[in-house]
């Protein structure tokens, strides 16, 4: 069957009430972004509950397809014949040709449930039920009708034009990019950031991103792997603008100054501190994290209160009751797993003390800054007025 239209279905926008036409709008402009740069060119359009992608030219099925699973707020996508109200007759006679041109193999089971969306067709829901399967049964007498558990469900929507399709191909699910505002990923090279990051913008919101590099001790290939992970998950989210700290000063700084048994807990709050002023920098509303409790010393819940401590914005962690496993697999599911586990480390692993604190108490940490005292706040305007900007497309 050569497909010249699509059926894109959403569901959670379809509860929104007065705002719905906001998200439908913005799952629209998502569809459209992504097919533009697709051969075939393709009309989006709306109308009363539908959203319908229609090609003006030859296109890539497979390619297609790919494209609007990943689009968030899609739940299912659906190739269809489209045609126009040109009787009853002629319905029957596109069944029968979509029937024939679709299923090679005919020796199935069917059932077809129609939807008579124009009140003014002749023909009610339940007639055309009855004679569409009549017509099958008659071209076709080696399928059956079962309207129990049937191979194929043909379904007929008859709206302004008529809708006929029988496969619905899953969607990625969630809310359009760009309906729920603007947040900041913490972006390393590891599996759980991603996911994340992945996790978030599936509810709609836009994602900016901060990753912290270490040079000399991390590589121009350890940067090069997260702008790799920004890229992957950017298929999903749409562009990421990715800051790149220059974390290395401050480390050593922290690491010269600061009990080592604090160190990992100190340089996160330093993390969070330059990501949150870099969020609002550019209108983020919160902070991303990859953290899951206990998966590491700080992620206790003590240090995630410490840690949160210094933060005004909200800091969401998706993953925090995770476990490891649950993690690989949406990484693996998203394609970002194979360049999460290249072996290039991130400035997080290079200054790790042998027996990190597990319970920091917050008084104690805010003493062992103070050392910091006379250098600190100059090297983090530094390190923010010195970042990389990365477009990630």
């Amino acid at each position: 069957m050569n497909y010249r239209s699509f059926l894109i279905k959403y569901a959670e926008i379809g509860v929104k009430g007065k705002n719905r036409y906001l998200f439908e709008d913005a799952l629209v402009k998502q569809i459209h972004h992504r097919l533009k740069r697709l051969e075939g060119g393709f009309t989006v359009t709306k109308e009363a509950g539908r959203i319908y992608a229609e090609a003006s030219e030859a296109f890539d099925f497979d390619e297609v397809v790919n494209a609007l699973q990943h689009v968030f707020g899609i739940v299912g996508i659906c190739p269809m014949l489209q045609i126009e109200d040109n009787g009853y007759e002629d319905l029957k006679a596109q069944v029968v040709r979509y029937i024939g041109e679709a299923y090679e193999n005919k020796n199935f089971t069917f059932k077809v449930v129609a939807r008579r969306g124009n009140k003014q067709y002749p023909v009610v829901s339940d007639q055309i039920n009855r004679d569409l399967g009549e017509v099958i049964l008659n071209a076709y007498p080696e399928t059956r009708v079962d309207v129990h558990n049937p191979d194929v469900l043909l379904r007929v929507e008859v709206r302004h034009k008529i809708n006929i399709f029988s496969e619905t191909i899953p969607g990625p699910g969630g809310m359009p990019i760009g309906t729920a505002g603007k947040a900041m990923l913490l972006l390393s090279g590891g599996i759980d950031s991603p996911v994340a990051g992945y996790m978030v913008a599936k509810r709609g919101v836009t994602l900016e991103a901060t990753y912290f590099h270490a040079p000399p001790y991390t590589s121009e290939r350890a940067k090069q792997k997260v702008v790799d992970l920004a890229k992957l998950v950017a298929k999903y989210t749409g562009p990421i603008k990715l800051n790149v700290v220059n974390f290395t000063d401050i480390q050593l700084y922290i690491y010269d100054q600061c009990p080592h048994d604090e160190l990992t807990i100190i340089m996160r709050r330093y993390m969070m501190r330059i990501a949150e002023a870099i969020a609002k920098e550019s209108d983020c509303l919160a902070l991303i994290t990859g953290e899951s409790i206990g998966q590491v010393a700080s992620q206790t819940l003590q240090s995630l209160g410490v840690t949160n401590a210094v933060c005004e914005l909200p800091v969401m962690r998706p993953l925090i009751a995770f476990d490891k496993q649950d993690i690989v697999d949406i990484s693996l599911k998203i394609d970002t797993y194979e360049t999460s586990v290249l072996p290039y480390e991130d400035c997080c692993t290079i200054f790790v003390a042998k027996h990190p604190v597990t319970k920091p108490n917050l008084k104690r940490i805010e003493m062992s800054e103070t050392k910091l005292s006379e250098k600190i706040d100059e090297m983090v305007k530094t390190a923010i007025e010195t970042r990389e900007v990365i477009r990630c497309i």
